[in-house]
């Protein structure tokens, strides 16, 4: 696991996105799982920027979503489709037949997730974008989620429904379901890029990457991913640092009370 500390979320954003095209320019044509939420959104800027300065195009690149919420309209504003068209895919040259959304028809929920499994078995992820939630989830494999799982209907965490309720009106809109990638699925990428920003996620980051690996924190399960780079920033990483200070300052201390005899 590569740690990368920025400054600030601006300059998260500016890293990933240099990492993403980086990817894209290696392989125009390659596949790259996307997230939603406020983590990656500056990312998402950045590339937009990138390709309106012709620096880079998504012409050929294949686009597959984490997740996506059961039980609303894929019109509807919060939509992760309707997420990403207004933060990503409208303003860039991505084909819409390259843009791969799980299906969220609530009336073939019993065929949803199987299908996109399909999709993602035979189109393996070059890379993957992520954000934790403050409980250590990552797409929407909540706590206690089995480790091996691929994509599944999930019953959401109420705390993960309370963090985006600031996106509804209120709780009681926040739909109770979801599709969302298994942890095998990501763990298959390629390369895989967490973004994390602000105090409240320095705890959890901290466990994500120091803690043991446990289907309680899902995120923790990246320490195992032989390319996963985590950006953060100073205040996401505060805890880390912290940490990472005082057991210094131990070694220092435990060296100069028993110095080495000749």
């Amino acid at each position: 696991m590569k740690i990368i500390i920025c400054k600030n979320y601006e300059e998260i954003s500016k890293k990933a996105a240099s990492i993403v095209m980086k990817e894209i320019r290696k392989k125009p044509d390659l596949n790259i799982g996307l997230a939603t939420g406020s983590s990656p959104i500056g990312l998402y800027k950045n590339l937009i920027e990138a390709y309106k300065k012709n620096k880079i195009s998504f012409m050929d690149v294949k686009s597959y979503n984490l997740d996506e919420y059961i039980g609303i309209e894929r019109s509807h504003p919060q939509s992760y489709y309707s997420f990403m068209h207004e933060n990503l895919f409208k303003h860039i040259d991505i084909q819409e037949k390259n843009i791969h959304i799980p299906e969220n028809d609530i009336t073939r929920i019993d065929d949803l997730a199987a299908d996109y499994n399909s999709e993602l078995h035979e189109n393996q992820l070059d890379i993957q974008i992520l954000g934790i939630g403050s409980n250590g989830h990552i797409g929407f494999n909540e706590p206690g989620t089995p480790l091996g799982n691929e994509t599944f209907i999930v019953t959401l965490d109420e705390q993960t429904r309370m963090d985006n309720s600031r996106f509804f009106e209120n709780i009681d809109e926040v739909p109770k379901f979801a599709i969302t990638m298994g942890i095998k699925n990501i763990m298959y990428s390629k390369k895989i890029v967490l973004v994390a920003s602000g105090k409240e996620k320095a705890k959890v980051v901290y466990k994500m990457i120091k803690g043991k690996v446990t289907k309680s924190l899902p995120a923790s399960i990246l320490q195992l991913h032989p390319d996963c780079t985590v950006i953060l920033d100073e205040a996401s990483a505060s805890v880390l640092v912290k940490k990472a200070a005082a057991e210094h300052q131990k070694f220092n201390k435990t060296v100069k009370q028993s110095p080495i005899k000749p």
